[in-house]
């Protein structure tokens, strides 16, 4: 009977060492790109559909009682600059690096490249030379992190129009081909105009909490 009690209180104190383990790994994840887009080329439901999209993702690996938020701005009537909706920082990915302590970093000298920049599931994204070239991702968005005018309006359209995007692996054409988030504009914002010039309708998610 005592050998049983003891067994039983180590077991349940293992059992409470993994749990805690677990909740620890499961909040440090506050960064990722959306391993898959809603399917429709740029037409992600506007901010809302993107946002719910990242925190659909982000629960699925254990993280969505956190806040996620999609870096994307929008344009025209309702501007909305993508550096001012993704919190404060630090940003970590599902390995555990630090990509950016904070907004200045993630637009300055930050951590952000193509075996950074993962999956919610800890996955790297296809890059140029890869098949397919998957490396453009959504974000309408300028070099500092403020709204562009390419934004397939406002991330509702499915054709005609443009998106700006950057490149992920940080390496391809385009004005700043080397910019995480503002390489090049698309040549439309359906999903195939969109895997034409080297995307797949992907986005960047941050933890805003």
């Amino acid at each position: 009977m005592r050998q049983t009690s003891f067994t039983l209180r180590c077991l349940l104190g293992t059992a409470i060492v993994l749990t805690g383990l677990s909740t620890q790994a499961d909040s440090t994840l506050s960064f990722f790109i959306t391993s898959a887009g809603p399917g429709d080329g740029a037409n992600l439901g506007g901010l809302a559909g993107a946002d719910a999209h990242c925190q659909k993702l982000a629960a699925v690996v254990d993280a969505g009682e956190r806040t996620w938020r999609a870096y994307l701005s929008t344009s025209g009537g309702e501007v909305v600059n993508a550096r001012d909706r993704i919190g404060a920082g630090p940003w970590i990915n599902a390995a555990g690096v630090t990509v950016a302590a904070d907004v200045a970093e993630l637009h300055g000298d930050n951590g952000l490249s193509k075996e950074a920049s993962i999956t919610e599931s800890g996955d790297v994204v296809n890059g140029r030379g890869d098949s397919p070239n998957k490396h453009d991702i959504l974000t309408g968005t300028q070099l500092d992190g403020s709204a562009a005018d390419q934004t397939c309006d406002n991330w509702t359209s499915n054709g005609d129009g443009s998106a700006l995007v950057g490149h992920h692996d940080r390496t391809g054409g385009g004005a700043n081909p080397t910019s995480w988030n503002s390489a090049h504009g698309t040549q439309g914002c359906s999903q195939s105009n969109l895997q034409g010039t080297g995307g797949d309708g992907l986005f960047y998610c941050f933890a805003a909490d």
